[in-house]
């Protein structure tokens, strides 16, 4: 795991400690609502990369902030200027272009059928 990848988890377990204490919520009270353990809390609190994200879930769900787990990747302009790339370019005609093939708004001459003699 990348130091970068660490740091994250540690700042995202942080900010879960934090939003329990605001809560006045113990480890036990939350583990004991999670249907979890205290080691796992603390474990999802430190940031731990082993812990699953059904159980980070669940805590965030004690905490009352289960959305906020929708936010990972709503906002992603890298992927939506990878995605621009591929969609073909629409390229428009020029005037040249235009005068070169016939409108299809032009009034077509049908020819009249002859008569029978």
């Amino acid at each position: 795991m990348t130091k970068k990848t660490s740091g994250v988890l540690s700042s995202a377990g942080e900010q879960i400690r934090k939003a329990r204490l605001r809560r006045n919520l113990t480890v036990k009270e939350v583990a004991e609502r999670a249907g979890t353990t205290a080691v796992t809390v603390l474990n999802v609190e430190k940031g731990l990369p082993s812990v699953s994200v059904g159980k980070v879930l669940s805590v965030l769900n004690v905490l009352g902030l289960e959305q906020d787990i929708l936010l990972i990747a709503a906002d992603d302009p890298q992927g939506r200027e990878l995605q621009d790339e591929i969609l073909p370019k629409r390229a428009r005609r020029t005037k040249t272009d235009r005068k070169a093939t016939p409108s299809k708004s032009k009034k077509r001459v049908i020819a009249k059928p002859k008569k029978a003699q």
